[in-house]
């Protein structure tokens, strides 16, 4: 890697590389950046930023843990990579396969690796396409996910994703994806009046899916996918009887639940798993992110028990023919040992659940600001919603961009985070301090100050 100065990085990003999302007026000044300790990253020039965002909502143990670099390189001496399509193993795998069965949800123990979060999500849609027609019902091949809803952006998880600034330039998009409303509460529960059929907003929300089964036909759809938490859609936690209800219904109609854990795995709610709030498990999990915490690329699928026996008991010519090249890369596995090891031994889903706590008691003291519809989340994930007035639930005008101002004002002050639409998003890795939190939920209040200064 050659010597950089700021400028010839970037005069070197301008001219080589398209990055997620990608225009040119994004790049022009991007932040290059060098190093990352604990909950704290440092760009080219010298200047240090908390990670508000973990990452990508993804480096669960905090940046430079040396146990995670040294279990990558002790792999990669003495097998970096091999195969691990059927009739070929690693023991990474292996040892990670057992692993996942002891902290996921009981009755998932067979689990399929891929290199993310998106892949993850289509080996999900594939899966319960298969098993509807290895069980003789072809036509079950519909899914069902939630507007704000993100669960990737590859062609079938982008049909899948609720987000729809994603769609536009990428149209057609893959048919047979359906999307209902979010349950979200902000929104969804003001205002709401009682039925006998509805009774509380979330059930009148998961009733919704219901609905949606109803009007496509039960016979007719393979599963509903959804986060427990929906993350990069406003962070929006749902009301609590609200996945138990949507458990019923996906029992009632044979539909699979489909969870996906990517970003909520791996401790970021104060659990394992999100699921694990509402005492109720998935038929399909998807993960990645804090697997590894994202020093290495990694991600999955785990199915049930039921699942697994259709894949083990179907005819050879009927077989799950799905496929990565770097599924079950023995380097990604041995990282996420590593990294689950970390997590144990200093018990950061117990932290999590404390440092989280302590997270959202701090940020609800910024709903004094007027501008401030609410600040919401669960363990170390959080959101502040901005809108124009809070007792209507009246959104800004978007072309405002307050909540990339506020992101801006931030990161003038140390804060590096994101923003979608008017919600700033705080998810910051698992090891952060409470001081470390009282900081940036500090700098969040100076930078709201500013923008309606």
């Amino acid at each position: 890697m050659r010597e950089h100065t700021p400028q010839s990085a970037v005069a070197s990003d301008i001219k080589h590389l398209i990055h997620s999302q990608h225009h040119p007026s994004a790049t022009q000044s991007p932040k290059i950046w060098v190093k990352g300790r604990g909950s704290v990253i440092t760009d080219i020039e010298g200047k240090e930023y908390f990670d508000g965002l973990a990452g990508l909502w993804n480096v669960n143990v905090g940046h430079g843990r040396v146990e995670l670099a040294r279990a990558a390189a002790t792999q990669m001496e003495t097998l970096a990579y091999q195969s691990s399509y059927a009739g070929s193993s690693n023991l990474p795998a292996i040892d990670l396969g057992e692993r996942l069965a002891h902290i996921t949800y009981p009755s998932i123990n067979h689990f399929f690796f891929t290199s993310g979060g998106g892949e993850s999500t289509e080996s999900a849609i594939k899966t319960a396409r298969f098993y509807w027609k290895a069980l003789g019902k072809p036509n079950k091949w519909k899914i069902i996910s939630r507007e704000l809803g993100y669960h990737g952006v590859t062609l079938a998880a982008m049909s899948a994703t609720g987000i729809d600034t994603y769609w536009p330039m990428f149209e057609p998009r893959t048919p047979g994806f359906f999307h209902i409303p979010s349950p979200y509460p902000f929104h969804f529960n003001h205002g709401f009046k009682p039925t006998p059929g509805n009774p509380t907003p979330g059930i009148a929300a998961a009733n919704l899916l219901e609905q949606a089964i109803l009007r496509e036909g039960a016979d007719n759809i393979a599963g509903f996918i959804a986060e427990p938490v929906q993350g990069a859609g406003g962070v929006i936690v749902p009301q609590d009887d609200y996945f138990k209800r949507i458990r019923e219904i996906c029992d009632k109609y044979q539909v699979l639940l489909i969870a996906d854990e990517v970003i909520t795995g791996f401790g970021r709610t104060g659990r394992w798993f999100a699921l694990e709030h509402w005492q109720i498990e998935p038929d399909i999990m998807d993960f990645a992110k804090g697997v590894t915490s994202g020093y290495i690329p990694l991600g999955g699928i785990g199915v049930n028990d039921k699942i697994a026996e259709v894949i083990n008991s179907a005819e050879f010519s009927k077989r799950w023919m799905h496929a990565f090249t770097y599924s079950g890369h023995p380097t990604c596995c041995a990282v996420a040992l590593a990294n689950l090891d970390y997590m144990e031994r200093n018990d950061l889903v117990s932290r999590a659940a404390e440092t989280g706590a302590h997270l959202q008691k701090q940020l609800k003291q910024l709903e004094r600001h007027p501008q401030v519809g609410e600040s919401r989340g669960i363990g170390m994930m959080a959101a502040v919603e901005l809108c124009e007035d809070r007792a209507s639930r009246k959104r800004f005008d978007p072309a405002k961009g307050y909540g990339d101002k506020v992101r801006g004002e931030a990161a003038k002050r140390g804060l590096w985070s994101r923003a979608f639409k008017d919600n700033f998003y705080l998810s910051p890795p698992l090891t952060t301090t409470r001081e470390e939190v009282d900081r940036m939920v500090e700098i969040l209040d100076q930078s709201i100050k500013a923008v309606f200064a």
